[in-house]
């Protein structure tokens, strides 16, 4: 691959999403078996309709039908009245009634828009089951998925001005979706458990108002493959262009150890798969079955809300992404911060959560964050006066070892802060006393010798010295 080629400046690259999520259901789509991302055994949630045994009839899952709905309506979509059910017909293994039950013609969701890029449909289809081709000269089949509600969404194709425009807004769409799903509590999308799974067409051109060739690269389980498969497309591209030779539109898999896409098969089209609906499936509704204004209502804050809630605050671009990323998260830190008046104290919150206390909990599994109210408690302490950094910061790892009355607790442990001046004067004299050689640098000009002194005051008083108080009195002497 000639990574020389100036990919940026030459060519407009337009690039199209396909993602499919698990649904978060208890049951499969088409009967009562549980939905289970990734099971301990093989074929333990299967029945005779994940196995497609004559004589079944499969009902759909209201439940999976509601998040569709959801979804559709967080993105401002389209809720068809009329909707049905279709079988897309192919062969494999994995597929054991021969064809797969989707949407073809009358999606649930039409339109909509999502971090700026513009969605075709969202439809609603069934998982199929896994073949397992690591045993040796033989394949096995595990049914478990089979039938797992899937949402598939599609987005319009976008032109973007050159690859790396393309790659950034494609990895930055996926994260907005694993958001949107997770946030509203119908995916946990989990790409490593293989809960979404995001697929790029991409093709290039130089005529911004003419597509290219597209190649459709699947396999992509991370943002991070997003990216780098839709760069590497783009310099495949335009060195095959380059040298004369003829785009193919195929179906490519991405390669993560090679960093590079590699060929499957060539790209079918629609008529391929005899598309018909499925005369065992019920025509829908939705408008009647459903109350889309009472789930409009219900929806949750979503992404964009959220992002200038906490901009509003002060909050870092940093913090904001933390907390976007982790709806547990951002819900604690909401219900934390609504017991609280002032933004700077907002602010003080946001960091002892995203950075003391979650960095104390990945190392020690056995903690857990206090109650809303004690939270907030420690943070008011800390604007009082009450506490200093030092002691707010053992204060904290003592309420998420175990919850208490936080007032109480900081009084026992000896770390409300000691805001008394002639205390304060002892503190300084005696540490004086101790460092007699780097006060007298200090006093000679070696200004950085202050927070030198203060950390050894603060030492002296176990925490409970008011640094800023310290800071006064060591300037005045």
């Amino acid at each position: 691959m000639d990574n020389k080629i100036d990919i940026n400046d030459s060519y407009f690259v337009t690039v199209g999403m396909e993602v499919h999520c698990e649904l978060k259901t208890e049951s499969k789509m088409w009967c009562s078996c549980k939905n289970e991302s990734l099971p301990e055994e093989a074929n333990i949630n299967i029945c005779e309709i994940c196995l497609a045994e004559p004589g079944t009839l499969p009902y759909p899952n209201k439940k999976a039908l509601e998040s569709m709905i959801k979804i559709g309506l967080a993105v401002n979509g389209n809720i068809a009245n009329y909707s049905e059910f279709d079988r897309k017909n192919y062969f494999y293994p994995d597929i054991p009634k021969g064809y797969q039950i989707t949407q073809y013609k009358y999606p649930v969701v039409s339109g909509g828009i999502l971090a700026g890029v513009p969605l075709t449909r969202i439809h609603l289809e069934e998982d199929t089951a896994k073949s397992d081709h690591a045993k040796g000269g033989y394949t096995l089949v595990d049914f478990n998925r089979a039938g797992v509600p899937l949402m598939e969404l599609v987005t319009d194709p976008v032109t973007y001005n050159n690859a790396e425009e393309a790659a950034l807004a494609s990895a930055n769409f996926g994260k907005s979706l694993q958001r949107l799903l997770r946030t509203l509590r119908v995916s946990d999308a989990d790409m490593e458990r293989g809960e979404m799974r995001l697929e790029a067409n991409i093709s290039i051109t130089k005529d911004k108002n003419k597509f290219g060739t597209k190649c459709e690269v699947k396999n992509l389980n991370s943002f991070n493959s997003v990216y780098k498969a839709i760069k590497y497309e783009v310099i495949r591209h335009a060195a095959m262009l380059a040298d004369n030779k003829e785009i193919l539109q195929e179906t490519r898999g991405w390669d993560e150890i090679k960093n590079e896409t590699f060929s499957q098969r060539k790209k079918e089209n629609a008529n391929d798969y005899r598309y018909f609906p499925d005369p065992d499936l019920p025509k829908m509704y939705l408008h009647k079955e459903f109350d889309l204004t009472a789930l409009k209502q219900a929806l949750p804050e979503l992404e964009e809300s959220k992002k200038t809630r906490y901009s509003d605050i002060g909050l870092s671009d940093k913090q904001i992404d933390q907390l976007i990323d982790d709806i547990e998260l951002s819900n604690y830190y909401d219900s934390s911060s609504a017991l609280i008046t002032t933004n700077d104290d907002k602010k003080t919150l946001a960091n002892y959560l995203l950075t003391d206390a979650v960095g104390l909990i990945s190392k020690d599994s056995k903690l857990m964050l206090p109650s809303h109210k004690s939270f907030s408690a420690l943070i008011l302490m800390i604007s009082e006066g009450k506490l200093s950094s030092r002691g707010a910061k053992d204060l904290l790892l003592k309420l998420l070892e175990e919850d208490g009355d936080v007032e109480s607790m900081a009084t026992n442990l000896g770390l409300i802060q000691n805001n008394n001046k002639e205390d304060s004067i002892k503190i300084v004299d005696q540490v004086i006393s101790e460092y007699k050689a780097e006060w007298d640098r200090y006093k000679a000009g070696e200004v950085k010798l202050e927070m030198f002194f203060v950390g050894k005051c603060m030492a002296a008083s176990k925490g409970a010295g008011n640094p800023k108080i310290f800071i006064e009195i060591i300037k005045t002497m």
